[in-house]
């Protein structure tokens, strides 16, 4: 693709070692070296060295909120650039401001989660007006749903699906010389059903002396993320049943968690907009049982199980029955590493880049 792409981040994405989230991580691995990236300041050496990389600082002008002032910093970036299509990532605000400002630039906006919860996006006049001035790509075909739901039939023809990648590792741990391992890797907050998880734990630990229960994350996705109250609470629980709760670690350190440990659980009580947890589990090599909420059907196919989370009660029941069975953890291990070839970055990469295209090539309107 010879013409460049200014890839903006949202005002509090990271872009740094230490101090990313999914999305950072996503546009990281994505990135050709036609992109420039669009972004905050860094908090530290940055994740691609070399790259061309502008950090945003929001000046006073104009006046308003700092969403206005951060997506006026970056519309500045972008006459700079004067690239072909600027791909907006989750900010349906930033991709409005940017799209009415700049006429006739392409504008692709890139959703990794709900549009029904965002500010410009939340109601379906909303997002037909995107419609209008950008096209959109949705991480998933659930989400590709959500966005269109109370759209004419017609809206979809601009909203497409660019689904996230995992890196597949060309060989992993075989189950049999894995850690006894039960690992929960994420946000540790509610909606990711951390506490779940522990309550599951405290069920399964007095009938599998041999194993170890894990928690690696915090409450965002930084080394200095201060301790929650919901953080807080859970700890004397996760005690009591002997998780040990490792706090934030960087991505590759979460990785090679995965790479060792028997068994990985995503135990989501919202709707997951894609589940790239469980996508990286399966790509380790781990057995992996998720939520059937949102995405995740999606992603993890026939590569996992898929259990409701609550009660906790009926997940431990599920990984259990893996606990107690190597075999079946091993050719559900398989299935697992065989779905995540499905989402390889090749794939992510010839999605994203076909979505630009047609977003450089489609009339306005």
């Amino acid at each position: 693709m010879p013409w460049r792409v200014a890839v903006v981040l949202p005002a509090r994405e990271g872009f740094s070692h230490g101090a990313v989230g999914a999305i950072g991580l996503q546009v990281a691995t994505l990135a050709g070296t036609q992109d420039v990236i669009v972004g905050p300041p860094l908090a530290g050496p940055a994740l691609l060295p070399g790259h061309e990389y502008h950090a945003i600082q929001p000046g006073l002008w104009p006046p308003g909120s700092r969403s206005v002032r951060y997506a006026a910093a970056c519309l500045r970036a972008v006459a700079h650039i004067a690239p072909a299509v600027v791909e907006v990532h989750n900010r349906p605000d930033t991709a409005r401001y940017i799209a009415r400002h700049r006429p006739g630039q392409r504008v692709l906006l890139v959703l990794h989660n709900d549009p029904r919860g965002m500010r410009g996006a939340d109601t379906p006049a909303l997002r037909r007006d995107l419609l209008g001035i950008m096209d959109v790509a949705c991480v998933s075909g659930w989400l590709r749903a959500r966005f269109l739901e109370g759209l004419p039939a017609a809206c979809g023809e601009r909203v497409g699906v660019s689904p996230n990648g995992v890196v597949l590792p060309e060989h992993v741990v075989p189950m049999a010389q894995r850690d006894p391992c039960v690992l929960f890797a994420g946000r540790v907050v509610a909606d990711k059903g951390a506490d779940l998880f522990v309550a599951a734990c405290a069920q399964l630990a007095p009938v599998h002396p041999g194993w170890r229960f894990c928690m690696i994350g915090a409450d965002r996705f930084r080394s200095d993320a201060p301790p929650t109250p919901f953080v807080t609470g859970l700890l004397p629980h996760a005690r009591a049943a002997g998780v040990d709760m490792a706090g934030y670690r960087p991505h590759a350190d979460v990785l090679a968690a995965m790479g060792r440990a028997a068994i990985v659980v995503v135990p989501s009580r919202w709707p997951e907009p894609f589940g790239m947890t469980a996508l990286e589990a399966m790509a380790a090599g781990a057995a992996l049982v998720a939520s059937p909420h949102g995405g995740l059907p999606e992603v993890v196919g026939e590569g996992g199980l898929l259990c409701p989370p609550d009660p906790a009660s009926g997940l431990a029941r599920v990984v259990g029955r893996l606990m107690a069975d190597p075999d079946a953890r091993g050719s559900l291990a398989a299935r697992g590493r065989g779905q995540a070839a499905r989402f390889s970055v090749a794939h992510a990469r010839a999605c994203r880049s076909a979505l630009r295209a047609a977003c450089l090539h489609r009339a306005p309107g």
